[in-house]
This record gives C-alpha cells, sequence and structure tokens, in this order.
C-alpha cells in the first residue's frame, strides 16, 4: 500500500516482520508487526533504509546513515537523538541516559520516550537496560532485544544451560 507521498514495505528479518514507513523527507516508523505481510516492490524512498538492516543483520553494518523524520514532541525527539549516540556492542541505564540528557529525575520521562521510539533498530533503544542490569522495557519483547544485544555483541552467555 505505497501513495504517492507516503511508501511501506515490509522487511522479514531473523527476529520478525518489520514494517518501514517513509516519505523524501526520511523514515518516518521501523517496526515490529506481528503478522507476516508480503513484500511488494521496494520504493525508491525506502531502499537505502532495506539495504542498511540487510547488512546489519548480516553483520555488515553497525552504524545507520538515514534520512530520518519521525514524529514526536520535543523531549521525546531529544530521547531519540540521544539514543543514537550509544555505540553499537555497547548498553547503558535509563537512569545513565537520564543523567547524560541533564536530568536524573528524569528516568521514567525517558524510559516512556524509548518505549515510544518509532525507528526500531536504527534509534537503539535496545542498548538500553536497567540500572541492575536487567534487560527491562523493550516493546518488541525482551527475547527480542536479548537477541539484539548479543547480536552486537554486546551480552554475553547469561546461562551455564545456554
Amino acid at each position: 500500500m505505497c501513495s504517492e507521498f507516503k511508501h511501506q514495505i515490509y522487511f522479514n528479518t531473523p527476529i520478525g516482520t518489520t514494517e518501514i514507513i517513509g516519505t523524501e523527507e526520511g523514515l518516518e516508523s521501523i517496526k515490529l508487526i506481528d503478522y507476516y505481510r508480503q513484500n511488494c516492490e521496494v520504493p525508491k524512498a525506502l531502499e537505502t533504509c532495506v539495504t542498511q538492516l540487510n547488512e546489519y543483520f548480516n553483520k555488515q553494518r553497525q552504524i545507520f546513515d538515514l534520512k530520518l523524520n519521525p514524529k514526536g514532541t520535543p523531549f521525546q525527539l531529544g530521547v531519540w537523538k540521544f539514543l543514537q549516540t550509544i555505540p553499537y556492542g555497547s548498553v547503558i541505564s535509563y537512569k545513565e541516559q537520564a543523567i547524560k540528557m541533564g536530568d536524573v529525575h528524569a528516568i521514567r520521562a525517558v524510559a516512556a520516550a524509548n518505549a515510544h521510539n518509532p525507528l526500531w533498530i536504527v534509534v537503539p533503544c535496545h542498548r538500553v537496560i536497567g540500572s541492575d542490569g536487567d534487560l527491562i522495557g523493550y516493546a518488541g519483547g525482551l527475547w527480542r532485544k536479548e537477541w539484539l544485544l548479543k547480536h552486537e555483541g554486546a551480552l554475553t552467555q547469561t546461562s551455564l544451560f545456554e
């Protein structure tokens, strides 16, 4: 379902189907969906995104270079911009993120903005964990957060029986 201005494609990844929506102005949404959708031809405006996601899943890309156009409040946009500074293979806590953004008391607000991140993987909210090291707060499911962090080398074996 591609319109003249807004383009949409479904991209199958090792951890689920992703819906990508964007315009010539940039990507608006990359999100997991709970159902399989057949791909149509990739719109020109989304080709680079599909290519870079393929490279990421094939361990050929650590940094995304895409034109982004997420919709959110000024606070959310600031939180999502900060997420893009967390290096591949690294994790920080929600508390660390709030402190680095200038307000230790904004932990819940930062976590809420992370939860509404519209650009899965490209804006890496999966790299934010609990202060005690627990994997918490991931809209795509904690098993996907764990998979992504292991894929990036940020998590090592957590059990003798894995």
